[in-house]
């Protein structure tokens, strides 16, 4: 299995004969709105997508889809819509998002509705695991959307985790079905009122103690409301003794993983 990091929550999953599309946000740099309303108002994405992505792209399979409705284009933009309908990708998705997706004019692939049991994908299995994406007054306005956890013959298990904060369900998730790779967001994004909506520093560092594999984390630097460095995170994961076991890849860098 190879994971490439695109930019912010976009990867590529490179696993058999499929490369399946994490959350693709394709726009250029600065061609979205901005995510505070005070303070420093920057456009996003803050940086362009790494200078391999077409070549990167132009092997995709297939499309999964965490979350995408309530303005959430940092998980599926204009652009992205755009380069799945012409390319003509299955996206895979929530029976919450299909309709929505099909408006869009997507060739939508939608996955069962049950937590509770894996179902087929691919050439593997895949279950949903819900996401709580901020709380309080923030999070009544927030889509929630689900992570996914994958396990394919003679492959890493893997769980994509979705925009969420550590809640007590996802660490038992980790502690339970021990995935060997696991990809969270660790930007640490906040509006200009309320809590985190994703995991920062803290969150991540307490995920990766807990998940018996290895973690990679992503959502950084690439939005303006996502504080967290890389050196701040990778600094902490060294200070946190998790050298190997937290990974914090580059825009464009691929790691590998074997069972």
């Amino acid at each position: 299995m190879k994971i490439t990091q695109l930019r912010n929550a976009t990867a590529i999953i490179d696993v058999g004969d499929h490369r399946i599309l994490v959350d693709p946000m394709l726009a250029p740099k600065r061609a979205l709105p901005p995510l505070r309303m005070f303070g420093r108002r920057e456009r996003n994405p803050i940086v362009e997508l790494p200078e391999n992505s077409a070549t990167l792209l132009a092997a995709v399979t297939d499309c999964l889809i965490t979350h995408c409705q309530k303005g959430h284009f940092d998980h599926l933009d204009r652009a992205g819509k755009r380069w799945l309908r012409s390319h003509a990708i299955a996206v895979h998705c929530t029976p919450h998002d299909a309709a929505y997706l099909r408006q869009r004019g997507l060739n939508v692939v939608p996955l069962a509705a049950d937590h509770q049991e894996p179902h087929p994908f691919l050439n593997g299995q895949i279950r949903t695991v819900p996401c709580v994406h901020g709380t309080g007054a923030v999070g009544l306005f927030m889509e929630h959307g689900v992570g996914y956890f994958m396990q394919f013959p003679g492959e890493p298990s893997l769980y994509v985790s979705g925009d969420t904060i550590l809640t007590p369900a996802v660490r038992r998730f980790v502690e339970q079905h021990r995935p060997d790779v696991a990809l969270v967001p660790a930007g640490g994004a906040r509006f200009d009122l309320g809590h985190e909506i994703i995991m920062g520093v803290h969150d991540v560092i307490a995920f990766a103690r807990a998940c018996s594999g290895i973690t990679l984390a992503n959502h950084l630097e690439a939005l303006s409301h996502c504080p967290v460095q890389r050196t701040a995170l990778a600094a902490a994961a060294a200070s946190a003794g998790l050298h190997g076991r937290l990974l914090v890849p580059a825009d464009g860098e691929t790691l590998e993983f074997t069972a």
